[in-house]
C-alpha cells in the first residue's frame, strides 16, 4: 500500500498560519508518507522571501519524494513585466525548476502538470494539448498493478457548493483524455475547499465505464478557505492499492490541537469492484487498519 499525503494552497505570506503550519509538520512526521503532494499556490504574491519561507518549510517534512506543482499565486500577478518576462523565476530558484513533471515510486506513476497560464489567464488557468501528451507518453508502458496519478493545481470539476466556481476551460477534453490514458486519481487545490468524488459525478465523457477519481485539498496552511471550509485548514491523506483507492479528509481544529478526520472515501479503481462480493466487503468497505491490527494480534 502507498500512502501520499494531498497538501495544497499553503499561502505563505499574510494569509499563513504559523501554527497550522507546524501541526501539519508533525502530522507529517507522525503519519510517515511514501510520498508528499503540494499542488500549488505556495505563496500569497509570489515574492522572494515568501518563497524562502516556503523552502524551509518543505525542508521540515519527512524526506520522501515530493511532487509539486506551480498555482495562480505563484506567479507575480501585480508585477506585470516580471510576470511576462519571467513569471517562474523564484518558483524554480526555491521550489523546483522543472514544471511539468514524471515521479515514479513502487506501485505509482504521478504526473504533475503545470497549469498556471502567467500570460493570458492567470486565474483559471489551463491544461495546453502538448501537456496531454506529455502525460500521454509518461503513463505509456505503465503496469495495470500500479496507479496513474494526475496533480494539477487548477480544478476539473466544479466545487459542490453554492459558492461556485467554473472548472478549468477545456476541463472535458482534458478529463476525456486522461480517460483513455486510464488515470486514475485526479490529485489538485485552488478551490480553498475540498471535493472528493469521480468524475463521472459531474462529466460522463466519452467512456462511461471508467471513472476518475477527483481529490481536491482545502487550503492547507491559510485563513482563505471558502464556503464550508472558510477559515479552517484541510489535507487529504490518499492510501492506494492495486485496487482500491482510500481517501481520508482532515481538517484543522485548535481545541484538539492539531488535524482530525472529518470523512472517509473509497473507491474501486475504474469504478467498479475486480473481485468477487465477498472480496470487496472485506477489501474496500470493511477495511481499518487499527481491525487488522487487532486481527493480526488476535492470531
Amino acid at each position: 500500500m502507498i500512502t501520499l499525503l494531498h497538501i495544497s494552497d499553503i499561502h505563505f505570506g499574510p494569509p499563513y498560519y504559523p501554527e497550522v503550519g507546524t501541526a501539519l509538520i508533525e502530522f507529517a512526521h507522525e503519519t510517515g508518507p511514501d510520498v508528499i503532494v503540494a499542488s500549488g499556490d505556495f505563496t500569497q504574491r509570489a515574492k522572494e522571501e515568501q518563497f524562502r519561507a516556503v523552502r524551509a518549510f518543505l525542508d521540515r517534512l519527512p524526506e520522501v519524494p515530493r511532487v509539486v506543482t506551480p498555482g495562480n499565486h505563484d506567479v507575480p500577478l501585480y508585477r506585470v513585466g516580471e510576470r511576462l518576462m519571467d513569471p517562474y523565476r523564484y518558483y524554480r530558484q526555491y521550489i523546483s525548476n522543472e514544471l511539468d513533471t514524471v515521479t515514479t515510486v513502487p506501485g505509482a506513476v504521478i504526473v504533475a502538470l503545470n497549469s498556471t497560464a502567467p500570460y493570458r489567464a492567470v486565474t483559471n488557468g489551463r491544461i495546453h494539448s502538448w501537456q496531454l501528451e506529455f502525460a500521454r507518453k509518461a503513463f505509456e508502458g505503465t503496469s495495470p498493478e500500479d496507479q496513474r496519478i494526475l496533480v494539477a493545481h487548477h480544478h476539473f470539476a466544479p466545487p459542490p457548493d453554492f459558492e461556485g466556481a467554473d472548472a478549468m476551460p477545456k476541463a472535458k477534453r482534458a478529463i476525456d483524455a486522461f480517460t483513455r490514458m486510464r488515470v486514475d486519481l485526479i490529485l489538485g487545490g485552488h478551490l480553498h475547499r475540498a471535493y472528493i468524488g469521480n468524475s463521472l459525478d459531474v462529466y460522463s465523457g466519452v467512456d462511461r465505464e471508467h471513472g476518475i477519481v477527483i481529490a481536491q485539498s482545502g487550503t492547507s496552511t491559510s485563513r482563505r478557505g471558502r464556503a464550508r471550509e472558510r477559515e479552517k485548514n484541510t489535507f487529504n491523506v490518499v492510501r492506494l492499492d492495486a485496487r482500491i483507492i482510500r481517501v481520508t479528509h482532515y481538517m484543522y481544529f485548535a481545541p484538539a490541537g492539531g488535524f482530525v478526520p472529518t470523512s472517509r472515501h473509497i473507491f474501486f479503481r475504474g469504478g467498479r469492484p475486480s473481485m468477487t462480493p465477498e472480496e470487496a466487503e472485506e477489501g474496500a468497505f470493511y477495511f481499518d487498519h487499527e481491525r487488522e491490527r487487532v486481527r493480526g494480534a488476535d492470531a
